[in-house]
């Protein structure tokens, strides 16, 4: 992310005489003290190299002007937030702070307070929205058969360049072993790759010389790729927040895109999440030979195996069925029209003694 935001530094500022200098893990440590060393305008850095940088003695930041923190709820949750406090220690009293997300929390709104004086506030859109222009679908299929799935929906669909995301990164290389096997060259992206792999891979991919790419939710805050139409959640991320950003990689700069994820029956109530998040209802489509059984819309035959917990989740909802029919039984005791009672005055019921006394005296 360091490395796009420097490209574009340069890119927007070529007239400009500002010199940016990139201090990021992954480069030699050498160079980058050699071109600070030169005097720099702008610093793109990542929190843990800029804290080396400054014991090393690289580099002052008395005369900041202006300190940004881009992604900082990502910050908060990986646990960077040490290293930004000790960054502010030695950054000037004096200095403007901005603090940039696509979504907010109340952690974030506590940072900000804590970090900021008199914060203005500026929001764009709804706040932890997707954009309008991207359409949201899902295909219910079963965890072992969305390679497959994957595969037909890139050969017969012909997306075009399509983002994958999965949670982790062995199943990222996972992945990329399975389409191999199905005649589809992909490439992969995660924090297990070296830096300079990862930029020649980014490279390629915005170039069209890579049509698929498989992420992890780290590579969800960097990349930036201004004509992607497809974006597919082989597995749908713990967070809803995490499914913002992932979708946000498409439909960007007023271009439509389309967010495709395939969900397993263990991945419903994440799919139900994210909807109310979004508050968007996701297009149901379906391949029959793929759906799992018992989807929403599934006509499977057979049920799935409940554990102990479905079982008395299902004896719950019986019970109150049960209890519901009652209610309305008392209400309408006579549903069919044969059981209605017949006009003319109520006949008082015989006790068992009136009975037996009538029986004696027809006898005598």
């Amino acid at each position: 992310m360091a490395v796009q935001v420097s490209e574009s530094v340069r890119n927007y500022g070529t007239r400009l005489t500002l010199r940016c200098a990139t201090v990021a893990g992954g480069f030699p440590i050498g160079l980058q003290l050699k071109t600070l060393r030169r005097g720099v305008d702008v610093v793109i850095a990542t929190p843990g190299r800029l804290l080396d940088v400054l014991k090393r003695r690289g580099l002052s930041l008395r005369n900041i002007e202006m300190l940004v923190l881009d992604e900082a709820d990502r910050m908060l949750d990986m646990g960077f937030m040490p290293d930004i406090k000790e960054i502010l220690k030695q950054v000037a009293a004096g200095r403007q702070t901005l603090m940039f997300s696509a979504t907010s929390s109340k952690e974030i709104e506590g940072l900000s307070a804590a970090l900021l004086k008199n914060p203005l506030r500026v929001q764009i859109g709804t706040q932890n929205q997707a954009a309008e222009n991207v359409s949201h679908s899902v295909y219910f299929v079963h965890r072992r058969n969305k390679p497959d799935l994957l595969a037909r929906l890139l050969k017969d669909d012909a997306w075009g360049q399509v983002l994958v995301f999965t949670r982790t990164k062995a199943d990222a290389d996972d992945l990329k072993d399975k389409l191999a096997a199905l005649h589809l060259s992909s490439q992969v992206i995660h924090s297990g790759k070296s830096q300079g792999v990862r930029t020649h891979t980014l490279k390629r991919f915005k170039s069209g010389h890579i049509k698929i790419l498989i992420a992890t939710d780290v590579a969800a805050r960097g990349l930036d790729i201004d004509l992607l139409p497809h974006v597919v959640n082989f597995e749908l991320p713990e967070f809803p927040d995490d499914y913002v950003h992932r979708i946000g990689r498409t439909g960007r700069a007023g271009n439509k895109g389309e967010a495709v994820s395939l969900v397993s029956i263990s991945e419903r109530g994440r799919l139900d999440r994210i909807e109310r998040r979004i508050k968007k209802a996701f297009t149901r489509k379906r391949i029959e030979e793929f759906e799992e059984k018992w989807t929403p819309h599934s006509k499977a035959s057979s049920k799935p195996v409940l554990n102990r917990f479905d079982k008395k989740d299902d004896a719950r909802e019986d019970k109150k069925k049960r209890r519901l029919a009652n209610k309305e039984k008392k209400k309408n005791p006579f549903d069919n029209p044969w059981e209605k009672k017949k006009s003319g005055p109520p006949r008082k019921k015989k006790s068992g003694f009136e009975k037996f006394f009538n029986k004696r005296r027809a006898k005598r």
